[in-house]
């Protein structure tokens, strides 16, 4: 491959004078030689599937961090890519429909760059987990058919980008002779549903991975009908993106949402997922308190400013309706409803988040990049101030980060980022397919509703402890909120490497020691049904992972992140493993605490300085 490489770049050279062509063909050349593994030979491919070094999309002027590895997928009218930043990562599937040629020659553009972002951002987002962060998008160009055409075309993308990635990552007599292999390793691909991924596209991908040999089918993609833990019927991430609504508007309005009015504007329809259970949750959480003043989907928007009418929006959600089916007679006076099929319907759609008032707003759904350096002040008023002084971001990547920034500085505006907000649905499809290696289908769904309502008490608790360092850290040092969350992520991840690194090196023993810490991972009811077997039925390394993560987010929470930044990262694994021990001694301390003769006011004081001082103090 090398010498025939080499040929041809001399002839090319040689040969070509267009400099536009001579770039191309080059840039060819690379990727061919940065490939790993493919299925260009394999007979009856549904499309032609690519495994490529990361460096081939990141030249040495490039700053961003490099990924550990991506695919690039080429069918009949689509392409995908899927990155991801560690060798174990999570994250969801979506799709792209451009609605005219223009935007599809637009988002090709920018399809590596989006897949990128989302992905990165996962990998913040899944510090509490496992699994590192990925994405995989699909363009799918299909704006030139019928609408029975464009979701025939759009179903049938899906199924190809699943097989060739099945082509590229499951060992058969038929893929071993003919999938081209220079990567050497087995590999690992773990999906999520994402935006226009369909109940019947997630069936159909176990099915066929069953089909094709994958040695564990259904932990090859999450939120399945039956023994899965769907995220829209369930709201999960909307679920944590409250918990961090009501954190930031106690912390940064002072707001009481459960005694105060407060006014919401969100994008993201009743009938989506994120956007449609926080309606329900918001109702659910503080009644009239909440106010939605406005709300914004691909239908059109609904407006009032006394607030949409609550059983209505609930028809809505309830009905799997858009909101251009908000009902007139339910609005004040003041309200009013736009559909997006004229001109003037689309405009004030596309700018209701950016023209009402209200106390936060929740972008729930939209495309990444919808606030961006170039249209940020049109989230601020005339005087300057900002049209809603608190942001929390349900949706990936709806503000550039730069954007993010110039909002904070020019108008003070509070932004709960993404890669903290929404990252409850990742930790539950987390546990989802943790469940499918433990336990069987039968088993799942046998225990179904305790499992699931101990992983909504787990990603509540764990979106609590993030948003309570937040702000406790943004009051005490300089910086946004979003660089908060930033740093905060980092501290979690760099330490979960670290201390992964060291338990790849300890011996079986010494891990055996730590599996606590794995079954404090794992729902309870989940526990008590497997975890006796989790040797036998979880790989070695998802486990060191687990044991990792779980022991880095335990620091990071509860001591914050200078903690762990002020330490050598040679430093990090012993650190933590004698935080346990000494986490041991106080738990034993605090359990003698309260068995003293003592007036029970002292009791509860000393205990409670033991609880949240006595690690940090008998590590000194």
């Amino acid at each position: 491959m090398n010498s025939r490489s080499a040929l041809l770049k001399i002839e090319i050279e040689n040969h070509v004078q267009d400099t536009t062509a001579l770039e191309l063909l080059m840039k060819m050349l690379e990727f061919i030689s940065h490939t790993l593994r493919t299925n260009i030979f394999l007979e009856n491919r549904y499309a032609l599937g690519l495994r490529l070094d990361p460096v081939v999309m990141h030249p040495d002027n490039d700053t961003r961090d490099l990924p550990y590895g991506f695919f690039f997928i080429h069918g009949r009218r689509f392409s995908a890519y899927h990155v991801r930043f560690r060798d174990i990562s999570r994250g969801g599937l979506r799709l792209v429909t451009p609605p005219n040629p223009e935007q599809c020659a637009l988002e090709s553009a920018r399809h590596y760059d989006e897949c990128y972002g989302l992905a990165h951002a996962q990998q913040l987002k899944n510090k509490d987990i496992p699994e590192g962060g990925s994405k995989a998008v699909i363009l799918a160009d299909v704006s030139d058919l019928s609408s029975v055409g464009r979701d025939f075309a759009t179903r049938k993308s899906v199924k190809a980008f699943t097989d060739t990635i099945l082509d590229l990552i499951i060992d058969t007599d038929e893929t071993k002779e003919k999938v081209v292999d220079l990567y050497g390793a087995k590999e690992f691909i773990y999906l999520g549903p994402d935006e226009q991924v369909l109940p019947q596209d997630i069936e159909w991908i176990v099915k066929r991975a069953s089909m094709r040999g994958h040695s564990a089918p259904t932990t090859f993609i999450s939120s399945k009908p039956r023994a899965g833990i769907n995220h829209k019927e369930y709201g999960v991430t909307s679920e944590g993106v409250n918990v961090y609504l009501d954190v930031a508007l106690r912390e940064s309005l002072g707001i009481d949402p459960t005694k105060d009015s407060f006014t919401i504007k969100m994008t993201g329809g009743p009938n989506g997922d994120v956007g449609g259970n926080i309606i329900k949750i918001l109702i659910r959480d503080y009644g009239n308190n909440a106010k939605i003043v406005g709300i914004a989907d691909h239908s059109g928007c609904a407006e009032d400013p006394n607030g949409l009418a609550h059983d209505e929006l609930i028809r809505l959600v309830n009905g799997d309706f858009p909101i251009e089916n908000f009902e007139r007679s339910k609005l004040s006076l003041d309200g009013c409803v736009h559909d997006a099929s004229t001109k003037e319907g689309i405009n004030e759609r596309n700018t209701m988040h950016n023209r009402l008032k209200a106390d936060a707003f929740m972008p729930m759904g939209g495309r990444p990049n919808t606030i961006d350096m170039n249209n940020y002040k049109q989230f601020l008023t005339e005087d300057g101030s900002a049209s809603s002084k608190l942001i929390v971001e349900g949706a990936n990547l709806f503000i550039t980060e730069d954007a993010r920034q110039a909002l904070f500085e020019e108008a003070g505006v509070i932004i709960v980022k993404d890669s903290s907000a929404n990252k409850a649905g990742v930790i539950t499809s987390s546990y989802e397919i943790c469940s499918a290696m433990l336990i069987s289908e039968e088993e799942f769904f046998e225990h179904k509703n305790a499992i699931v309502e101990e992983v909504l008490c787990k990603i509540r608790d764990l979106a609590k402890k993030e948003a309570t360092l937040l702000f406790q850290e943004f009051s005490m040092y300089p910086g946004s909120l979003p660089s908060v969350s930033t740093v905060i992520s980092d501290a979690i991840n760099s330490s979960t490497d670290c201390l992964t690194t060291a338990l790849n090196e300890m011996p079986e023993e010494k891990i055996d020691e730590l599996m606590p810490l794995f079954r404090s991972h794992l729902p309870k009811t989940l526990a008590d049904l497997s975890f006796e077997h989790v040797k036998e039925r979880v790989p070695i390394q998802y486990i060191r992972n687990a044991i990792a993560s779980c022991l880095a987010s335990k620091m990071v929470y509860k001591e914050g992140t200078r903690f762990i930044n002020c330490l050598p990262s040679d430093m990090i694994a012993e650190m933590a493993l004698k935080y346990i021990e000494k986490e041991k001694e106080i738990i034993k301390l605090m359990k003698v605490v309260e068995e003293v003769d003592m007036p029970e006011k002292d009791k509860r004081e000393l205990l409670d300085l033991l609880e949240k001082g006595g690690v940090r103090t008998a590590l000194l």
